[in-house]
């Protein structure tokens, strides 16, 4: 058995933010000779404690993780190596605990902190002086001021726990002991509480565009484990920004200037901002955030002096963080903007590499239209590394739902992993939208609920109900919140599958080579160098399943699904049309993996020498044939496009590196109209006499939405028939008595032509 290891550190799963909890993989564990739940000594620049969990097993050998708190206490950062030991702790008799002055004027009673911390701190290893943030808490920093027996011990059910809360308007500090009676005014007067010294990051610029952060407030802010789905984004910010202002000697023994800036863009919603401040917080630097459009003045020169005074203050006060966020607004193409906007942007220019040195201040830009910011902005040497915080993937969504969720009373029929499932196209901000919304949803049912259970005041009410968030909840937040990364293109997710498609085996068969391999065996396709086809045009008779085919396919694939019909495109404005089809296909590449799917596409592609008297359509046709041209280079876009008028499209769109897979969606055969028979029939009640084989020899000629019409005409006639024999609302009492019989689905027959 091994007494220590040297580990490197990496940030903590999301649910274990705040929870004193260091995850080992399972080679360190038996090497350590511990079990789960038992206490390790971390020891980096300082020491501190943390209860042992085992680490999922994708965790790599040589690896702890461990959240904000553990890596502040042991004085260590990401990437650090940790010398981890075992620590035996005795039990704690008490344990002291300082809360920030910020706390003191917080409106909330005193002994709902009292029983949130207790709930947080119990059963889990302290250290005097270490930090904790507590989560439910809104992130609140308390310090752990002394432990009975003196140094680290384990706090347990039976530890008395004192809190200290300071009074910043009065000057003077609360003392309490939890589960205790309250300190009289006079014992609180006279309490051992001396205030304390917060770390004073701020400065002042005028014009009111600058704000900036620092440690003093008590909160932690962001840290790494508020960060879902963005981990690879994460570290390249990491290699840009922490590095250089952590270990700026690095660079000076490799000879090269450390990289000055970075530029993050992508769609609103998906954690630009977020990534700035966690880089921030993690390498204690300070952070000036410059809000765009109150940085502009109407006077000459007022402009470009303040945005000189923000790089001043930040180098006073370095190691410093600038943020511009919606840099585009600040800085964009000078051909296009007024004289106050080239002025600004040239200022910012001769700032971000004049003659003059930063020294250790580095320059983040946020934008979600980066094509729109000026390109001298965009060399080396002034923003050095351009990276794209894209939409979140099945994985992404639910590490981002766990971080949303990790402090919420959920239900036992919660689950996260099929939530992230149905949230195509949910961005960070979407997904933290739903799980306010569901906990909403919760508060008004506990007030409800609690209201009807007792003659209460609603404000009361939640007390008398049991507050739990639940699968209702989140179905009810799911239907108020749309994806706004796909908003314009597609109304719902793809939920349908292969098994709601009645026959086609050979098209989906097709489209499963061409769709689900590409995206599940990339590696597979690059050992051979081979790309997988970036068209797939479906053809044949209407109502044969082509939209439903493609629909099947995004949800089989579980990838994003953009939706859009042909007629959508155009527009009567010269340009806008092909403006349109631009957008989509950006929005697209943002939105990767994902699928593009054209319904009627030949509403907008048809042949351009049909001597068509409007352009517009020629237009389109060509642009849609550049945007075909670049999808082919991104092996994670695929586009789907239906159409019963094949002969009608240009044949510049059916060659192969656009649309070169053409599947044929026929009329179904007498099997296939069995299978789609079986599909729409399923949880039916049918009567003894239904022979599902005659109904579908009887129907020739008929298409898979011609067998849904007659089902669905069935129905209706053995709703009708239960609604005659009963009067009025009585007949809702006998909804059992509804029973599809073979003369129903005979009038059904007779009632729905074929297509064919």
């Amino acid at each position: 058995m091994t007494t220590s290891l040297h580990l490197t550190v990496r940030a903590a799963e999301k649910r274990d933010a705040g929870r004193g909890i260091a995850r080992l993989p399972e080679a360190a564990r038996q090497q350590l000779g511990l079990l789960s739940g038992d206490t390790v000594l971390i020891e980096g620049d300082r020491e501190t404690v943390a209860k042992l969990w085992p680490a999922r097993g994708d965790v790599p050998d040589g690896v702890i993780r461990i959240d904000a708190d553990s890596r502040a206490n042991a004085g260590v950062k990401v990437g650090d190596t940790v010398r981890v030991a075992v620590a035996d702790l005795p039990e704690a008799r008490g344990i002291t605990l300082r809360a920030p002055a910020s706390l003191g004027d917080v409106d909330v009673e005193r002994d709902s902190i009292e029983r949130l911390v207790a709930e947080d701190v119990r059963n889990r290893p302290v250290a005097p002086g270490d930090q904790l943030h507590l989560e439910r808490l809104s992130g609140i920093g308390f310090t752990v001021e002394d432990t009975d027996p003196d140094g680290r011990v384990r706090v347990t059910e039976d530890t008395e726990i004192r809190l200290v809360i300071e009074r910043e308007s009065a000057g003077s500090s609360h003392l309490g002991q939890i589960g205790q009676p309250e300190a009289s005014d006079e014992e609180a007067a006279t309490a051992d509480a001396e205030p304390t010294d917060p770390d004073d990051t701020s400065a002042d610029v005028e014009g009111g565009a600058v704000a900036v952060e620092g440690a003093g407030d008590g909160s932690m802010g962001i840290s790494y484990e508020d960060i879902g789905g963005l981990d690879e984004e994460l570290d390249l910010v990491r290699e840009t920004v922490e590095l250089p202002l952590s270990n700026p000697e690095l660079f000076a023994r490799l000879g090269i200037d450390p990289p000055k800036g970075v530029l993050l863009h992508g769609p609103p919603g998906t954690g630009k901002t977020l990534i700035a401040k966690a880089v921030a917080n993690e390498v204690d630097a300070t952070f000036i955030s410059i809000s765009g459009p109150e940085i502009m003045s109407k006077y000459k020169g007022e402009s470009e002096e303040r945005v000189r005074e923000v790089f001043e203050a930040a180098q006073a006060d370095s190691p410093a963080i600038i943020f511009f966020d919606e840099i585009d607004s600040v800085a964009p193409k000078r051909e296009d903007g007024g004289d106050v906007e080239s002025r600004v942007v040239g200022q910012l220019l001769s700032l971000m590499d004049g003659l003059n040195a930063r020294g250790e201040v580095v320059v983040i830009g946020a934008t979600n239209r980066v094509d729109e910011i000026d390109p001298a902005l965009r060399r080396g040497g002034r923003f050095d590394r351009e990276i794209e915080i894209g939409v979140p993937g099945e994985t992404g969504r639910r590490e981002i739902l766990e971080v949303h969720t990790r402090n919420m009373p959920l239900a036992d029929d919660v689950r996260v992993d099929r939530l992230a499932e149905r949230t195509h196209g949910f961005t960070g901000a979407d997904l933290a939208s739903v799980a306010k919304e569901a906990a909403m949803s919760a508060l008004r049912r506990a007030r409800r609920e609690g209201t009807e259970a007792a003659d209460t005041e609603p404000e009361t009410a939640i007390a008398a109900a049991e507050l739990t968030v639940g699968r209702a909840e989140f179905e009810s937040a799911l239907a108020a919140v749309e994806p706004s990364a796909m908003r314009e293109y597609v109304a719902e997710s793809p939920a349908a599958s292969f098994d709601d498609v009645g026959g086609l085996e050979e098209a989906k068969e097709t489209l499963e080579r061409a769709v689900t391999w590409p995206l599940t065996y990339g590696p597979l396709f690059d050992a051979v160098e081979a790309s997988p086809p970036t068209g797939i045009l479906l053809h044949g008779p209407p109502g044969t399943g082509k939209t439903l085919l493609a629909r099947a396919i995004a949800g089989e694939s579980g990838v994003n699904f953009l939706q859009v019909a042909g007629p959508e495109l155009l527009d009567r404005y010269v340009g806008e049309s092909e403006k349109a089809v631009r957008e989509l296909f950006e929005r697209a590449r943002q939105a990767a993996p994902a699928i593009v799917f054209f319904d009627e596409i030949d509403a907008v592609a048809t042949a351009r020498d049909g001597g068509s008297d409007s352009e517009v359509g020629q237009r389109v046709v060509s642009q849609l044939l550049t945007e075909l041209d670049r999808a082919a280079e991104n092996p994670n876009l695929v586009v789907l496009a239906a159409t019963n008028r094949k002969e009608a499209l240009d044949p510049a769109l059916l060659r192969p590196g656009r649309f070169e897979s053409h599947v044929h969606v026929p009329a179904p055969g007498e099997d296939a109209r069995r299978e789609i028979l079986d599909v729409h029939v399923a949880g039916k009640p049918l009567a003894d006499d239904v022979d599902l084989d005659a109904v579908a020899d009887a129907m020739a000629g008929y298409t898979g939405a011609d067998v849904a019409a007659v089902v669905r005409e069935a129905t209706l006639l053995a709703v009708e028939d239960v609604a005659d024999r009963y009067d009025g609302a009585e007949a809702n009492e006998h909804a059992d008595e509804v029973l599809l019989t073979s003369e129903e689905f005979e009038r059904a027959l007779n009632s729905v032509a074929p297509s064919i």
